[in-house]
């Protein structure tokens, strides 16, 4: 768990308020109609991303949390260069832009707290999985989806925040498209030893000051259509994956701090 305090730079949850039942029934029933033929997840009531599994009601945010990297933090992109990346996606004003093939961090990372800053552009085309798609994959592994999720509707553990093809997030505290939305996320690396996981991952994440995961345990590697399991063997370290998906997400403040 990493020792930075999440009181300095989470906004509270409180102050939220809730958006009406009807109007997240209302998005409930635009949801794709495609079926997934998907296994059960042993740890929740729906198959991998079951079309009709209820979606997380919508809270209001303020947007993108703007942190600044804490003493004892790697700054993995500040405007300036895509240097720490092995792979150099588009730079322009400031901002990364995903391009053809996801890129990585030089650096490899276990436990550590991990804050990025992205948005989907404006007037961008958005159904459902296609259009404002990318994620961020700790360890190369355990994604947390990027995603149109304001008024997109997708399978709920694959919309923003979510622990992808696991978890959907607690609440829906996407803001609209165009604007700068934050991931702050504290990732416990999985435990292994002889017999291979003893321990295993967990996440907490806050969405754009909102927290949507609370040390949620992760039940093995991201994977799409499958159930995860953890493999026998695992690295105690590996970089940290940006996905390109097809869509040009933008990034910007993204900087790591390692437990």
């Amino acid at each position: 768990m990493s020792k930075l305090s999440l009181s300095a730079i989470f906004f509270s949850v409180v102050s939220l308020g809730l958006f009406a039942t009807a109007a997240a029934g209302a998005e409930q029933a635009k949801a794709q109609q495609k079926k997934y033929n998907t296994p059960k997840q042993p740890w929740s009531d729906y198959t991998v991303h079951q079309m009709d599994r209820p979606h997380p009601q919508k809270v209001a945010s303020k947007g993108a949390s703007c942190t600044k990297p804490p003493a004892g933090a790697l700054v993995l992109f500040d405007g300036e260069n895509v240097d720490a990346f092995t792979k150099a996606w588009t730079l322009k004003d400031g901002v990364m832009i995903a391009s053809p093939g996801s890129t990585q961090t030089k650096k490899s990372f276990g436990s550590c707290t991990l804050h990025v800053e992205w948005r989907v552009p404006a007037g961008r085309k958005v159904n459902g999985q296609q259009g404002g798609n990318s994620g961020i994959f700790l360890m190369g592994r355990y994604e947390i989806q990027i995603q149109e999720s304001h008024t997109n509707v997708t399978y709920a553990d694959g919309q923003a925040a979510a622990i992808y093809g696991q978890t959907p997030p607690k609440v829906n505290a996407s803001v609209p498209q165009g604007e700068w939305q934050s991931y702050d996320i504290i990732f416990e690396a999985p435990v292994y030893g002889d017999k291979g996981v003893e321990k295993p991952a967990y996440i907490t994440v806050v969405h754009n000051g909102v927290k949507v995961h609370d040390r949620q345990e992760v039940y093995g590697p991201t994977t799409h259509k499958k159930v995860a399991t953890y493999p026998n063997d695992h690295p105690e370290k590996a970089p940290v994956r940006i996905q390109w998906h097809g869509d040009p997400i933008e990034f910007r403040n993204i900087w790591a701090k390692e437990d």
